[in-house]
């Protein structure tokens, strides 16, 4: 059942302004890869064809974009046809520009950024057509060099990567981030919270909470919620100072402070910033701040083929044998032997 519940308020919605929003829907273009994610395309969408039945009106209208004429296979299978190719809407430019473009991307997307796509992204820019990567996309738009001095976002397992191998781009732990021409979000269920985002700032505040009520959910998440906690950390009744002290290992990995350094900025004294990672955390933090910067270098290993020393490097340590050392104790294995387990999409330029 998708009629909306509260009927007399929908009724209020039948104002001009609503109206000639619908004279003149917003105009969407959904840019999908191959090996996309299902959930990340449709958390994104569904939002707008809510929007529309909630108010009983054409607010947004959406086409589906691919490289080529042939429907998208994402990465569980399933397909998507499409509306029109990148050439049938870079011919469009001149005449029809869309209010949008939102590219959706999976896990192949450091190798699909051709001639072709590089070409098509930047003369939608210089169009002034606003931008959305959604999840891995940020990468593609990185490539272009469209994000140099942005602020942006990515899914969180390619943080790390991303950090290391845009160094111009101002990468967030955030759910979303708009940055001027540019939206960025981390995709999967994030996707729904820009959607409804961009609802809010073209329909208006009732409209967006609306189709969060529709969707069960219990609202839309700020864009600058984090999508990762700290490491390990149970997130009920935690001290405020143990959040800062672990938010500030997490920020410090490549040059790692000292623990009276890490207390003094929390604002606590060293005796009690212990105290707070014995009860909370069960190690000591010199222990804890170790697998912190451990951690970032297993993801740079499994996502990136830069060279393990200049790993090592860039998470603190100043040789590849403490490195090893500190990275089997947590790991159980070898950073060599990690390397080796390295998805093949990974290709030998990044980094």
């Amino acid at each position: 059942m998708n009629a909306p519940a509260n009927l007399s308020a929908i009724k209020s919605l039948a104002t001009p302004k609503i109206s000639a929003m619908a004279d003149r829907p917003f105009d969407l273009v959904v840019l999908v890869l191959p090996g996309f994610s299902h959930l990340a395309l449709h958390a994104y969408i569904e939002p707008f064809r809510i929007a529309n039945a909630v108010a009983r009106l054409p607010l947004f209208r959406w086409r589906i974009a691919g490289l080529g004429a042939r429907p998208i296979e994402g990465a569980n299978g399933l397909s998507v046809p499409v509306d029109a190719t990148i050439d049938d809407l870079g011919c469009e430019l001149d005449n029809r520009k869309p209010h949008q473009l939102a590219v959706v991307a999976g896990d192949l997307v450091e190798r699909q950024l051709t001639p072709q796509l590089n070409r098509f992204l930047r003369t939608v820019a210089r169009r002034g057509v606003p931008i959305s990567a959604v999840g891995t996309a940020t990468w593609l738009l990185a490539q272009t060099g469209l994000l140099a001095g942005t602020r942006c976002t990515i899914h969180w397992s390619r943080l790390a990567a991303f950090s290391e191998v845009f160094d111009q781009s101002c990468i967030r732990d955030s759910l979303f981030v708009k940055d001027g021409q540019f939206s960025t979000c981390a995709g999967e269920l994030a996707a729904f919270d820009l959607a409804v985002d961009l609802i809010g700032g073209h329909a208006g505040d009732f409209i967006a909470q609306e189709v969060c009520r529709h969707a069960t959910v219990e609202g839309q998440r700020s864009g600058s919620n984090r999508q990762t906690g700290p490491s390990g950390l149970a997130f009920a009744g935690v001290s405020d100072k143990l959040l800062m002290a672990m938010r500030i290992m997490e920020e410090n990995v490549e040059f790692p402070l000292a623990m009276d350094e890490v207390a003094q900025r929390a604002g606590v004294s060293r005796r009690q910033l212990e105290r707070l990672f014995a009860t909370h955390i069960g190690l000591p933090p010199v222990r804890h701040y170790l697998r912190i910067r451990v951690d970032h270098a297993k993801r740079l290993l499994e996502s990136t083929r830069m060279p393990i020393i200049d790993i090592a490097l860039a998470c603190g340590f100043m040789s590849a044998s403490h490195f090893a050392k500190c990275f089997r104790a947590f790991n159980g294995l070898s950073p060599q032997k990690c390397r080796a387990m390295v998805p093949t999409w990974v290709g030998p330029g990044l980094g």
